[in-house]
């Protein structure tokens, strides 16, 4: 019964990919984009879906389960950030993306000023788009495939493939437009699977009551929202900690997967309505998922014999019956296909857009691209070694510092060089790479002095003949 209720939801997803074909304009532009035809509630789901990715089901279940209720800060830094930096960007975002005829991310940070087309940036954007979302993807099939590991024994593999053809199908489909209409069912259902596990969580060891005392018992700070295990003590650690949560969700306008979500809306004087969809929807889900995982730690309480990331999936098996399981199992996948299928697309308008705009790849090239940008997800996903929760962090922190400085610039309407842009890129680049390396991970989320460094390269490059504008002939 499990099987056959996730594979009808795996079907429906098919099929709402599928028949995105039917709105599908035959061109790049709707491939890519949609048209730019969006609806506000539309866009801001499909948004929340592919923000969640299977980093929400089984990597922040698995820190939550761990961590406890300071894990919390990840949810609120993290929106909140979010949530400041949307009133300076995503607007003017869909304003250039209409203005421009743009299609990709990179196109945005090219050619955001008036009569610049900036080439080499362009290039640089799109090689780091395709690496860094290619891994993300990655993180994404191996998410899906940890579930149905736990829940049918199968193989690894056979999960991370299941997800990558699902994906390619409904992506060759309708891109864009198939991408966001299935995003759209996805975060309903992975909403009513997130719910179900906390409630049946809650009930199942005996009511709100017993759940805080026995949450309290687990360990000592289980339930503090104090920051533990930090490399800082005293009040510095913990704020240091809430700040880097907070530029993570500063760093979603470095995110093309996600920001090309607001670059689909059909007008730019709907994104405050897009917005509120947006941010209702996405605090809702991160706060439940908080307390799923704690919920997952009573029902499961042998932390030291499993792997923290299969909670939910286990926690499902454990108390739900078979039809139940399957509908968290497709809540899981869609989590999972939901974001690998926004990054596909999006490393596919980096390709066709970015890397080879000289080449003027039609419809039939772009769509080659996506399945061989699929493969290559696959491929790391069945090679790679590290966790969810690790290679989730740690591609988002990249991007994050790379563009989001230089699109934070622009949109608060300051001229940027195109070397200046390229310095800024680079060095939020490197000063991630090199915090993360260095194990200072602890002590902040190396998104932060990424996008500082990236920042600060601007100003200090401001006055200088570095940052001379030279307009394209």
């Amino acid at each position: 019964m499990v099987v056959y209720s996730f594979l009808f939801f795996l079907l429906v997803f098919v099929l709402i990919g599928v028949a995105s074909v039917f709105k599908s304009k035959g061109d790049s532009s709707d491939y890519l984009l949609a048209g730019s035809s969006i609806p506000p509630w539309m866009a801001a789901l499909s948004a929340v879906a592919t923000n969640n990715s299977g980093y929400m089901f089984i990597g922040m279940i698995g820190y939550t389960y761990m961590s406890g209720l300071q894990s919390i800060w990840l949810a609120l830094g993290w929106v909140f950030g979010d949530f400041l930096i949307s009133f300076f960007v995503h607007k003017k975002l869909r304003q250039v993306t209409g203005k421009e005829k743009l299609l990709s991310f990179g196109g945005v940070l090219a050619r955001w000023q008036n009569g610049t087309n900036f080439k080499r940036l362009r290039f640089i954007v799109g090689i780091l788009t395709v690496v860094l979302l290619g891994v993300y993807a990655a993180a994404q099939f191996k998410a899906g495939s940890k579930a149905l590991h736990v829940l049918f024994g199968w193989d690894y593999a056979t999960g991370a493939i299941i997800g990558s053809v699902i994906v390619f199908l409904y992506c060759m489909s309708g891109g864009i437009r198939a991408s966001i209409w299935t995003d759209t069912a996805q975060s309903f259902v992975m909403a009513v699977a997130m719910v179900m596990l906390f409630v049946v969580g809650v009930s199942e060891v005996g009511g709100w009551s017993q759940f805080v005392t026995k949450l309290d018992a687990v360990k000592p700070g289980y339930l503090s929202l104090t920051p533990t295990g930090l490399e800082i003590g005293g009040i510095t650690g913990p704020i240091l900690f809430v700040i880097g949560w907070l530029f993570a969700g500063i760093g979603v306008i470095g995110q093309p997967h996600i920001m090309i979500r607001f670059m689909t809306i059909d007008n730019a004087e709907n994104m405050t309505k897009t917005k509120i969809y947006y941010y209702v929807w996405f605090l809702a889900f991160f706060l439940i998922t908080v307390g799923a995982g704690l919920a997952a730690r009573l029902v499961l309480p042998d932390a030291a014999n499993f792997d923290a990331e299969l909670a939910l999936p286990l926690m499902s098996q454990n108390l739900l019956p078979e039809i139940l399981v399957g509908v968290v199992l497709a809540g899981i996948f869609s989590a999972t296909m939901s974001t690998a299928d926004s990054q596909i697309i999006s490393c596919s308008a980096a390709f066709s857009k970015d890397i080879l705009p000289a080449k003027n790849i039609g419809l039939k090239g772009t769509k080659i691209i996506t399945g061989i940008v699929t493969l290559i997800a696959l491929a790391i996903a069945l090679w790679g070694t590290k966790n969810v929760f690790e290679l989730v962090v740690f591609a988002w922190s990249i991007l994050g510092a790379a563009f989001g400085p230089l699109l934070f610039v622009y949109a608060i309407g300051k001229k940027v060089s195109e070397k200046t842009g390229i310095i800024m890129i680079v060095s939020g680049l490197l000063a991630t790479v090199a915090w993360q390396q260095a194990g200072l991970g602890g002590l902040m989320y190396e998104i932060a002095p990424g996008i500082l460094i990236g920042l600060i390269c601007y100003f200090v490059l401001a006055k200088t003949k570095i940052n001379q504008v030279q307009r394209a002939s």
